[in-house]
């Protein structure tokens, strides 16, 4: 039988949390820098964006960063950077952040979630539609800067 999986918010940019980071990070993606402590703390300590952190057994298994904020026509929420590491995958972790995340988002009063997510992440984007996300027909740009 599975052990089960706890998802919490991060409070603080402990040593430990930073080690799993700089695991997990690098097997969402190969081109990012690793994270620093400075970082990760302003993460955990914006009013705007909330780290979810799952857990099977003691061990930090997997990721989810949720960015929350106002605009004119509503409050919105984006799920961003999910990671589950390869050897926890297929075990629930996904679902579990997922499911913490659109909870937290509703208490915090959004009116959308939206993710992103590569088509070759067949796995996630099953996930996804699961959970209820619909592909939306729109496109979605990005500027280097």
């Amino acid at each position: 039988m599975p052990s089960a999986v706890d998802v919490g918010i991060a409070t603080q940019a402990s040593e430990e949390l930073l080690v799993a980071c700089h695991r997990l990070i690098p097997q969402l993606s190969s081109s990012s820098t690793p994270l620093t402590a400075s970082e990760l703390a302003e993460i955990i300590n914006s009013a705007s964006t909330v780290l979810f952190v799952a857990r099977v057994e003691t061990q930090i298994v997997g990721l989810l960063t949720l960015a929350l904020f106002r605009i004119p026509t509503a409050m919105r929420a984006w799920i961003e950077d999910v990671v589950v590491d390869a050897a926890a995958r297929g075990g629930g972790v996904g679902e579990a952040l997922n499911l913490a995340a659109l909870a937290e988002a509703k208490r915090r009063g959004a009116q959308t979630v939206d993710l992103t997510s590569r088509p070759s992440r067949e796995a996630a984007n099953r996930l996804y539609r699961r959970l209820g996300f619909v592909q939306r027909e729109t496109n979605v740009y990005r500027y280097e800067i």
